[in-house]
């Protein structure tokens, strides 16, 4: 005997959450399966425990796609403060960390807990440890066969996410029911992860593992500046992290390690005032002692101001201010945070997000080829892309 649900969610993810309250408060009968043992993996891991839950500047451009207008609906009909409204419905508090970036004062946790409870609010079902081992177009519905039982449903949602943090329990799950559709899938790499470096670079910079600095970073056309972060592997932070997503394998990264200031400037008028300094004790005024340290002894530029010529201090600023990095790669979907690419957005509504392949299928969240910039806007992706889907179904 099979049982016969209104909607069935594949997924206990952020985007599926919101899209199961959301159809349960319209009077839907839904049922959320979870693969793993815990529903939200992703949201308890966020924003370091703490979970930057939305952004309040999050708009269209804050997102890559082949489609750049696909997420604008959604977007526009679910906005920040809509979820923040959630959030103090539910009398979390919350701290905006950096502009428009917001975080729970104290855990992810009260993210997660609030969505389940507005589920069990809405009657939504969550079945946990529960894999789908196939899906089957029946009629007008579907009918999914998981290791305890068959189902049918007359709308199926795949939330499943991306291929980021695999042991948080992502998989490839929503391109395989994508690719059983005939949707067309565009190529998918991990994005908003760390470079790694190759050995020649890596060695001499390995001694500053866990020091930060602010800097500028740049490639194919564009840049952020945000403090980047030197690890045991290569580079990550905020300002690594988001160019990874422009980034493809061969290009080079460049770095300005000094975007506040003209090192050659700077430089010069220390020579008149100062010229016993060293440029190292130079640099250190502008960053770690350490960090003035290895680079300026791996680039050979150890001397006293007052021995410097104009093109000598030019050549030193060159440096810092163009730094010219070849990554060796990333370090790929296991610390990655999202997974850039996915469905092709033309093959959904992109106000409903149904298939327009196969009637009654939808997909939402990380599974689409929709990937927000670091800050809390993939989350507001998720809720956005779970609620009209909500609506809908």
């Amino acid at each position: 005997m099979s049982r016969h649900i209104d909607v069935v969610i594949v997924g206990a993810g952020a985007s599926g959450l919101m899209c199961a309250l959301t159809a349960g408060y319209r009077g839907r009968s839904v049922l959320v399966i979870e693969h793993t043992n815990k529903a939200g993996r992703k949201i308890l891991m966020s924003g370091g425990g703490r979970c930057n839950f939305t952004n309040l500047s999050s708009t269209p451009v804050n997102f890559l796609s082949n489609n750049p207008h696909f997420c604008k609906s959604a977007l526009s009909r679910y906005k920040p403060q809509d979820f923040v409204d959630m959030v103090d419905r539910h009398g979390i508090e919350y701290h905006e960390k950096a502009p428009g970036q917001l975080f729970c004062n104290e855990s992810s946790r009260e993210i997660l807990t609030m969505l389940l409870t507005e589920c069990e609010w809405a009657g939504v079902s969550i079945e946990l440890d529960t894999a789908v081992l196939s899906v089957e177009k029946r009629g007008e519905g579907y009918r999914i066969r998981t290791e305890r039982e068959e189902i049918q449903c007359q709308v199926l949602v795949i939330a499943s996410g991306g291929l980021s943090i695999p042991n948080g329990g992502a998989t490839g799950f929503a391109y395989d029911i994508a690719a059983q559709f005939d949707m067309a899938i565009t190529p998918r790499r991990a994005a908003l992860v760390p470079f790694t470096l190759q050995p020649d670079i890596l060695t001499p910079l390995k001694e500053l593992s866990g020091i930060a600095q602010p800097a500028k970073v740049s490639c194919n056309d564009m840049a952020f500046v945000e403090p980047i972060l030197f690890t045991h592997r290569g580079i990550s932070g905020p300002a690594v992290l988001q160019i990874s997503s422009y980034w493809q394998p061969g290009d080079e990264v460049e770095i300005d390690l000094l975007p506040n200031i003209s090192l050659s400037d700077t430089l010069k008028s220390l020579r008149d005032s100062n010229p016993k300094q060293g440029v190292e004790r130079a640099l250190s005024e502008h960053m770690t002692k350490r960090l003035a340290q290895t680079l300026t002894v791996m680039w050979e530029l150890q001397a006293e101001v007052g021995q410097l010529s104009n093109a000598r201090i030019d050549e030193i600023a060159e440096h810092f201010h163009h730094w010219r990095v070849k990554p060796s790669g990333t370090e790929g979907y296991r610390t990655a945070e999202v997974t850039i690419g996915g469905i092709d957005t033309n093959e959904v509504s992109q106000k409903t997000f149904e298939s327009k392949k196969a009637p009654g299928l939808y997909f939402i969240g990380e599974s689409l080829d929709v990937t927000g910039h670091l800050g809390g806007h993939n989350f507001q992706w998720a809720w956005a892309s779970g609620f009209c889907c909500g609506e809908s179904v």
